[in-house]
């Protein structure tokens, strides 16, 4: 199984982090939106998406990317992301982000969530919030999610 994870991590790196957990048990290089062509998607069997979450979304340049890529994707895809804070219900970012990615033809095989330290304006004088984070646990989480996909997705080959 070839696999590539697009991801945006701009602020302490913590999703990038993340990512190449991920990246390790998929054996699939992390790479930003800039750093790969569009049209080489359609090499990889499955195809991770992740940012941290900025005003209660993934990142612009991440959204960008997927909305430049042509529709009729058949690979199979997941997203995730690392915040501060769990996504609220009246926001549910990480689900709209799902639906930008399958509009384009990508299945969603599956999503992933962690916190991570967040610096965002009133949090800033006082050091953030979720310090230390992700940590150990969010990063054997990340671990586990990445096995179960990969066994998954094995296992349908």
């Amino acid at each position: 199984m070839r696999a590539v994870i697009v991801c945006v991590s701009v602020s302490h790196g913590n999703t990038r982090r993340v990512a190449e957990v991920m990246g390790q048990v998929l054996g699939a290089a992390v790479v930003e939106p800039e750093q790969i062509d569009p049209a080489d998607l359609a090499t990889y069997d499955l195809v991770g998406f992740g940012s941290g979450v900025f005003n209660m979304n993934l990142h612009p340049r991440l959204r960008r990317f997927v909305r430049s890529l042509p529709e009729g994707q058949r690979h199979k895809a997941f997203v995730f992301t690392s915040s501060g804070f769990p996504e609220p219900p009246f926001r549910r970012y990480l689900r709209a982000f799902a639906r930008l990615v399958g509009s384009k033809g990508f299945e969603v095989v599956g999503s992933f969530s962690c916190r991570g330290l967040d610096t965002w304006a009133p949090f800033k004088p006082f050091g953030g919030v979720k310090k230390g984070r992700p940590d150990v646990a969010d990063f054997a989480a990340a671990q586990r999610f990445a096995e179960g996909l990969r066994a998954r997705l094995t296992a349908t080959a």
